[in-house]
């Protein structure tokens, strides 16, 4: 029995002892992996990136956190903007982090020495959504000629609005002379509509939930759209201070990375699908703002996977602000403007990327 028993506690602590390597090893292993993941994740210089909103409209810097594609990075919203170029103007005094704009702001701005990189496009128009340039239905205005002498609406000078407007009448044989016949008149987005049909202008500018609500109520038509100008296209980008690049490359590259798997994601999800999310997100975060336009949100516009940034896309308002005497021939290229070093699609990153 002695001997039996001796066997036995040879047997119970060699089984023991080999729970105990085992254990070691499973410890290992996992300290392993969090030193793997630790020393595949660069630190972050800076965790909390400053930007504004737009009331009632969910940004893919806010949708890229609600995914989770931000992570540890922390967003801190310092209000909403009224323009693109107000937007961005806020990121050269270093108010904000990152701001998005036309194409047209960003290569005036970049032009006049702001140190500013677009870092990854974020709004465009498409078949579904685009900016379209309206009239009363009983208005005799039918070409671009009959502009001369009228007055347009649009949301802010300056950009996106009023570049394809300028370029409409361009390509319709208008001279520089007639074009300064049109008078542009500053109108916030949301009284484009009652500023057309009271005749306070003769044609107005209208997008998204404003455009689809006007159409419903009828009594007027369109005359031209964006897209009619320029096919689909990327219309603007968001940027960064080169110094918050050459300060935060990590911090760069995991803020872009975030925001064009976002992009990504609204390109490729089910609209009803994106649009819940919107819903939800502006819900939760409690601004007391209108979440009616969300429910007419259609598509990003952004032509290229994730918003990777393409020379023709810029080279086309360069051309435009060369002509137009704001720069001069050959001032700037458009691999002065950009970089799709931190696109998570940005060639050879990833096997989507294209």
């Amino acid at each position: 029995m002695k001997i039996v028993a001796s066997a036995l506690r040879r047997l119970v602590a060699g089984l023991r002892a080999r729970a105990r390597v085992r254990q070691i090893g499973l410890a290992s292993v996992a300290l392993a992996g969090l030193i793997g993941s630790a020393m595949a994740e660069p630190q972050l210089e800076k965790t909390e990136i400053r930007y504004q909103g737009w009331a009632g409209q969910v940004t893919f810097i806010e949708l890229a956190d609600d995914l989770g594609y931000l992570a540890p990075l922390k967003l801190k919203w310092i209000g909403n903007t009224i323009s693109g170029p107000q937007d961005i103007q806020t990121v050269v005094t270093g108010d904000i982090d990152i701001g998005g704009a036309f194409y047209g702001a960003i290569i005036k701005l970049i032009a006049a020495k702001a140190p500013i990189k677009a870092v990854v496009g974020y709004y465009g128009s498409d078949d579904n959504t685009y900016s379209g340039y309206y009239v009363k239905e009983d208005s005799p205005i039918k070409t671009a000629r009959d502009l001369i002498g009228k007055k347009v609406a649009v949301n802010t000078l300056g950009a996106h609005h009023e570049f394809v407007l300028r370029e409409y009448l361009a390509r319709n044989g208008l001279t520089p002379a007639e074009a300064k016949q049109v008078t542009l008149v500053a109108i916030p987005p949301v009284t484009g509509e009652q500023v057309l049909r009271q005749g306070q202008v003769e044609l107005s500018t209208l997008g998204g939930v404003l455009r689809d609500k006007a159409l419903e109520r009828g009594g007027i038509r369109r005359l031209f759209a964006d897209t009619d100008v320029f096919g689909n296209f990327t219309g603007g980008a968001y940027v960064l201070r080169d110094k918050f690049i050459k300060d935060n490359p990590n911090t760069s590259r995991k803020l872009i990375e975030g925001v064009s798997r976002a992009i990504d994601w609204a390109q490729t999800t089910p609209p009803e699908e994106v649009r819940a999310r919107f819903e939800r997100v502006i819900a939760e975060r409690k601004r007391n703002e209108d979440a009616t336009p969300i429910k007419y949100w259609k598509s990003t516009g952004v032509a290229t996977k994730g918003g990777v940034i393409g020379d023709g896309e810029l080279q086309v308002w360069i051309d435009w602000l060369v002509r137009d005497g704001l720069l001069k021939q050959d001032q700037l290229k458009p691999s002065d403007l950009y970089t799709n070093e931190f696109n998570y699609f940005r060639p050879g990153k990833t096997a989507e990327a294209k």
